[in-house]
């Protein structure tokens, strides 16, 4: 593909532009509640405001120059992504630090919380706090939890969804994202850059989730698509002016290089269901995260299970409590994390492969 031409950017999809009026009459319905009815002037004015940055396109209103470090150092980068960058390479020397402790990212895929709309707990939860028990007692461990039900318990807490940046040019998706903040569109406090450096940091991760509809939950899926980034990402936006998708192109063809960023990281997985989904669900899990290059700590560490199997939803904890089995299944992935996260700091954990170059990348 070298030396080819790059295509143009394909263009002709309608203009999701708004008229003042319709962006306003948006803007304000967000304000419902009593408090906000002896504020209509202010309001009028906060709406006024964000439509002149809505209908100039502030995406990112607060830049500086990107340094010393990239391709081009005079190029204004966006200051909530430089402070991301840094987050990020500061996660990286933790994850490198060869005195530093293992440590290990436990992550919550359930949406379900007693704080919100379902007035009760997930069993994933449970299940991870058992997990959690496990690295705990072990010497030498850094924990971290990432509880994804937050984004539907927690006020702020959003992860916006991918914007494919990687199907028009590899180039084009920035390592970290650089999409969001966007706060011309209103697409702000976005999690993101908050879970990007616990990934880095992390020696071990384990994901414990429900399966819902035959599917990931809504937040882990979330999550998954802004993990692009981290495969083959590019961590310097100037090379590409920012989002100019024609030179992204041009340099792809030029010949990418598809940076890991992720690679190396051992990971468990526990996946549970009601009545079906939850084996192609792991499946579809691990295949993620080994095209990843993050390698499988072995057979024990994966795990899917029925809970409760055709059992009402009403007494599915009560079922949780009664599966003993499950519960020390749950523990035998821990462990065997635990202990492949320590052979791969002590040279032994065996990776096959790990010094081929495949002939094709993604």
């Amino acid at each position: 593909m070298v030396g080819k031409a790059a295509p143009e950017p394909r263009k002709g999809m309608p203009s999701p532009q708004l008229e003042e009026a319709e962006f306003k009459r948006r803007f304000k319905s967000q304000f419902q509640d009593a408090a906000f009815e002896s504020l209509p002037q202010e309001l009028d004015r906060v709406a006024d405001a964000a439509w002149t940055a809505y209908d100039e396109g502030n995406k990112s209103p607060r830049t500086r120059k990107a340094g010393p470090g990239f391709a081009d150092p005079e190029y204004e980068l966006s200051t909530d992504w430089l402070k991301a960058r840094d987050d990020i390479r500061r996660a990286q020397q933790r994850h490198d630090d060869p005195d530093g402790p293992l440590r290990i990212l436990l992550v919550n895929g359930s949406s379900r919380s007693e704080h919100s709309c379902p007035g009760e707990m997930s069993k994933s939860w449970r299940l991870l706090q058992i997990a959690r028990e496990i690295v705990a007692a072990e010497a030498g461990f850094a924990i971290e939890c990432l509880d994804l039900s937050r984004v539907a318990s927690e006020y702020g807490r959003r992860i916006h969804p991918c914007k494919a940046c990687f199907s028009t040019a590899a180039a084009l998706c920035h390592w970290p994202c650089s999409c969001y903040p966007n706060y011309s569109l209103g697409q702000t406090q976005d999690w993101m850059n908050e879970i990007y450096p616990l990934w880095v940091e992390a020696h071990g991760i384990m994901i414990v989730t429900p399966v819902n509809w035959y599917q990931a939950t809504s937040p882990l899926k979330l999550m998954i698509d802004r993990l692009v980034c981290a495969d083959g990402g590019n961590p310097d936006p100037t090379r590409t002016r920012g989002k100019n998708a024609t030179r992204a192109k041009e340099i792809e063809l030029e010949g990418w290089g598809y940076p890991r960023h992720l690679e190396g990281r051992m990971f468990g997985l526990v996946v549970h269901g009601d009545a079906e989904g939850a084996e192609p669900l792991r499946h579809a899990l691990s295949d993620w995260l080994r095209s990843m290059r993050l390698y499988s700590a072995g057979e024990s560490a994966e795990l899917q299970r029925y809970i409760g199997y055709w059992k009402p939803y009403a007494t599915s904890h009560d079922e949780l409590d009664a599966d003993r089995d499950v519960q020390e299944e749950v523990r035998n992935v821990a462990r065997t994390l635990v202990e492949a996260v320590k052979a791969d700091r002590a040279g032994r954990f065996e990776k096959p492969g790990e010094a081929l170059t495949g002939p094709r990348e993604k």
